[in-house]
């Protein structure tokens, strides 16, 4: 009987869990980060979740720059866009972990 109480408790306590990190992701779809190269020219903006929300390229950009270069760009922008979102993402979850379970997210 005592050990069903345990179980009670710890399943209540996964749920929270979980509703928590449901509304982390909500949060998180609020949360943008942006990448870009070329003194913003080339522009990647994604949400909290890693979700691309936006890409530009300035249509003077494709005229007068080389394909190659244009490439290295886009990469360049989208890796520090994904880290950007990776760092935020990560802090968020942390925080959820931390409020959930004191000492998780240290």
């Amino acid at each position: 009987m005592f050990g069903n109480q345990n179980m009670q408790d710890m399943m209540a306590k996964l749920q929270e869990m979980q509703g928590a990190v449901e509304d982390s992701k909500k949060r998180l779809e609020n949360i943008y980060v942006k990448g870009d190269a070329l003194e913003g020219k080339i522009r990647f903006v994604l949400d909290g979740n890693r979700q691309l929300k936006e890409l530009f390229i300035d249509d003077e950009i494709m005229k007068q720059t080389p394909k190659e270069e244009i490439i290295q760009n886009l990469i360049d922008a989208f890796n520090k866009a994904i880290k950007d979102a990776d760092h935020v993402n990560e802090n968020e979850m942390k925080s959820t972990a931390f409020n959930i379970i004191p000492g998780m997210g240290k």
